[in-house]
């Protein structure tokens, strides 16, 4: 499942295990038709692969009236539509000083429109205090919290206008969402969340974070959302329909 998703950075060791668990599979079942090509590029057969749709989309569909149960927004003080959302924590973020006090700042200064909810990682907490970053966050509108359970999550970012985040999950949430995404990654292995989406691939240069957030917030919530295919939450139906088909019969 979620098959052919590819950074081309191999630098990423999800990119090394995705590359690895692929080539060894008897049958990939993909998200989108991007991934199916990136397979076919590495010379998988075309008959082990089944494009099925996203059953992250299935898990966000199914339990977006439990999370209006959640009384997180109102925990933290905030009202939908008037709050950004961000989570970090991969390593070319937080663990460079340089890179991450930069980020901090574009952050700072995008709270002064907008306050921005940091449900902040052990990893990233850690390097806050390494760097010395925890006062002038402090001195901010960012509002710093633990992490939070799936529930409670998928309702605080429902709700944000907008979102910022190195997560993979999160581009594709926040696109079926219409939710803007600003992903501060050099790359992503989900770029149909870009093509058809709501989501910027923004980098981590500050000029650049600050230039795409004020193109969001300026710019009207549109009604009208753009979903790629098969992110209809019926895709755990189909998987199991591929799963149910007969074994070929070799030489038949």
């Amino acid at each position: 499942i979620e098959a052919g998703l590819r950074s081309f950075n191999k630098e990423m060791p999800e990119e090394i295990n995705r590359i690895l668990t692929d080539s060894i599979s008897d049958l990939l079942l993909t998200t989108s038709e991007d991934a199916d090509e990136n397979l076919k590029a590495e010379g998988i057969p075309a008959e082990k692969i089944r494009f099925v749709g996203n059953v992250m989309i299935d898990s966000l569909l199914e339990h977006l009236k439990v999370a209006a149960t959640s009384n997180i927004r109102e925990t933290v003080g905030v009202v939908e539509g008037n709050y950004a959302v961000c989570t970090l924590h991969r390593p070319s973020n937080v663990d460079d000083e340089t890179t991450f006090t930069g980020i901090i700042d574009s952050l700072i200064e995008i709270s002064e429109r907008l306050p921005i909810i940091f449900p902040v990682h052990p990893r990233t907490r850690a390097k806050i205090e390494e760097f010395d970053l925890a006062a002038r966050i402090a001195r901010s509108k960012i509002r710093l919290i633990e992490p939070l359970g799936y529930i409670d999550f998928m309702r605080l970012y429902s709700g944000a206008r907008l979102v910022l985040t190195d997560s993979g999950g999160l581009q594709e949430e926040t696109t079926v969402l219409g939710i803007p995404c600003l992903t501060l990654r050099e790359n992503t292995e989900r770029p149909v969340t870009i093509e058809l989406g709501t989501n910027v691939l923004v980098g981590t240069d500050p000029a650049k974070i600050l230039s795409a957030a004020n193109d969001a917030l300026v710019k009207e919530v549109s009604s009208e959302t753009r979903v790629p295919p098969l992110w209809d939450g019926k895709a755990a139906g189909r998987i199991c329909d591929v799963l149910s088909e007969p074994p070929a019969v070799a030489g038949g």
